[in-house]
This record gives structure tokens, C-alpha cells and sequence, in this order.
């Protein structure tokens, strides 16, 4: 036992000692997003869940753990760090390479069109493109391929299928000022937090969360707009998850074989749910293939955003 103990002491004193180190060698925000960027990238880290590379990780990162809004990161860039932060920017590093968590459940954020959202291993982590196409195509104007409802000030009742964290429901919210939502999801764990985020946003009155498998537990409400990202990753990808994933519920990504299963389902049932002049918005990831395949009759309209090609479609009520 004792000559246990004496080398992990060792290695202890050995750790504090470079963290020492490190910490006077690295002094402004800049240094440190460069050294995150090169454990992430020497680790050969997974990037995705809203940051898309090493360089947008390590920023995140040390935003968060200096309590700056991203926005803010130009403003403080060569702003040098005291030695308790540096402490705490290499230990959320040293965590991000040797858990391989996201990044967002390490420090239980996660922004989306700039709002920020609570997370933690009870949810996935929230990273759909529906939030953009929130923004780009509901605004009743001609850019980006025009509105997908003629009047979205008509839009007052919203349902958000697969709710997750609430950030969809949220988003929807502040897109449709005029409009309820309703969010659904299965999980009773995911709606604990979808329901502090909803507190946090201060839309208790407007946002109603729902517990149960998709459209079961709304009766015979109908909805002006359908929003949804649900599980659909086929088998094959649920067989190659990278590590970052997998800390992540397996329910917020099991498609089934093909990955439409869930899609499947929504589908069948969204015409009994949509007002005459509704519609739905899906995203369903790479699974446009499968999914034009099932239904070759049905008119899908394919949408694009920054960082993505035909992951999401529309189709109105009538299509349905």
C-alpha cells in the first residue's frame, strides 16, 4: 500500500507542477484558445455540437469558463487571464481530452442563434438547423427563398415533436411572438431540463411542455407550424457514434435500420395536427435517400442553411 500511494502522490505533485508551469507561460485569452486547440487536435477530438472545429471549441471553452458571452471573445482576445482562471481554463481542457464529454456538458451551456440554453447528460446536446431556418424562412419576406407560410403572423399555434432541451420550443417562441407552443418528448429526464429552460426564458405562460410519444398525449389540438428533430441516425451510424456521442442518450439518436422509423411515424399522423394552412418543418440528417425512398410520391421541399445541405424539408398540410 505504501509504495503504492508514494508514486501517485508523485504524479500529483507532478500534475500541479505543470499545470503551474503552463499557467505562467500562457497568459491572455488567445493563448490559451491556442493551447486548447492543440491538446483538442493532438487527442484527435469529435467536433459536434455547435462547434464545428478545435479553434470555435477552445474559444467556446474559455468564454464559458471566464463567464463571457462568445460574442465577447474579439473584445477581451489579448485581455490576460489571472492565475486562479487559468487554473480552471486548463482543467476544463484537460477534462474535454481525457472524458472525450462535449464540450456543453462540461460546462452545462450551449448557445443557439445566440440564446443561451442549459444542457447536461440528460439531453442531447442541441445542435439542429431548424433554429435558422426559424429566422431565414418565416419572416414573410423574399430573401432566402421567401417564407414558407404566406403570413407568419397568422402562425399562433406551435408544436415542437422530440422537444429534447426546449430549445426549438424557445426559439419558436421568440420567432412567433404571437403564438403558444406546445413541446413533446418521451423522456420525463429531458423535460426536467427543457423545463429550466423554459424558467430561464421567462416563457412559462406561452411555452406547455408534454410528456409522451409523440403526438399521444395533445387530444385533438391542431397547429399552425410542426417543428421537429427527431432521432435518425440509421444503424450503421449508431454503430460508429465517435465517443463524444455516445455520452450522449442513445434515444435522442436511434432511428431505427434506416433512420426514419420516428420520421415515419410523424409523417403518418401530422395531417390529423396541421391547421388547412400549416405545415412541417424536419430535420433528419443525412437521410434524404431513405426517406425519398419511402414516400416517392410526396413532394418534399429540401431546405439549405450555413451549414447544411437538404438535412431539413417542408411539406404544408396539403401535401401531406
Amino acid at each position: 500500500m505504501v509504495k503504492r500511494a508514494k508514486p501517485a502522490a508523485k504524479r500529483g505533485r507532478a500534475a500541479s507542477k505543470g499545470v503551474s508551469v503552463a499557467a505562467g507561460e500562457l497568459l491572455t485569452l488567445l493563448d490559451f484558445v491556442r493551447y486548447a486547440a492543440s491538446r483538442f487536435v493532438e487527442a484527435k477530438l469529435t467536433f459536434a455540437h455547435g462547434t464545428t472545429d478545435p479553434v470555435a471549441e477552445a474559444a467556446f471553452l474559455v468564454c464559458e469558463t471566464l463567464h463571457l458571452h462568445p460574442d465577447q471573445f474579439e473584445s477581451f482576445a489579448t485581455a490576460r487571464v489571472t492565475a486562479a482562471e487559468a487554473r480552471q481554463i486548463l482543467d476544463v481542457v484537460a477534462r474535454r481530452v481525457s472524458t472525450r464529454k462535449p464540450a456543453a456538458y462540461l460546462v452545462n451551456k450551449i448557445y443557439m442563434r445566440g440564446l443561451p440554453f442549459y444542457v447536461d447528460e440528460r439531453v442531447i446536446v442541441p445542435r439542429s438547423f431548424i433554429g435558422e431556418l426559424l429566422d431565414s424562412h418565416f419572416d414573410g419576406s423574399e430573401e432566402a427563398g421567401g417564407s414558407l407560410i404566406d403570413d407568419p403572423g397568422s402562425v399562433h399555434t406551435v408544436l415542437d415533436l422530440c422537444t429534447g432541451s426546449g430549445c426549438l420550443a424557445i426559439l419558436a417562441a421568440h420567432a412567433f411572438p404571437q403564438a403558444t407552443v406546445d413541446a413533446v418528448d418521451i423522456s420525463g429526464d429531458a423535460l426536467d431540463v427543457a423545463a429550466r429552460n423554459v424558467a430561464d426564458h421567462g416563457l412559462e405562460d406561452r411555452v406547455s411542455l408534454h410528456r409522451g410519444d409523440l403526438f399521444r398525449p395533445l387530444g385533438s389540438r391542431r397547429y399552425d407550424l410542426i417543428i421537429s428533430n427527431p432521432p435518425y441516425v440509421d444503424a450503421q451510424g449508431m454503430a460508429e457514434l465517435p465517443r463524444e456521442c455516445r455520452a450522449e442518450p442513445k434515444l435522442a439518436f436511434d432511428g431505427g435500420p434506416d433512420g426514419i422509423d420516428i420520421v415515419r411515424r410523424i409523417l403518418d399522423q401530422a395531417a390529423a395536427y396541421l391547421t388547412p394552412q400549416g405545415g412541417l418543418l424536419c430535420e433528419i440528417g443525412r437521410c434524404r435517400g431513405a426517406l425519398e425512398a419511402a414516400y416517392p410520391q410526396t413532394d418534399f421541399l429540401w431546405l439549405d442553411t450555413e451549414e447544411s445541405d437538404g438535412e431539413v424539408f417542408w411539406i404544408g398540410a396539403g401535401g401531406l
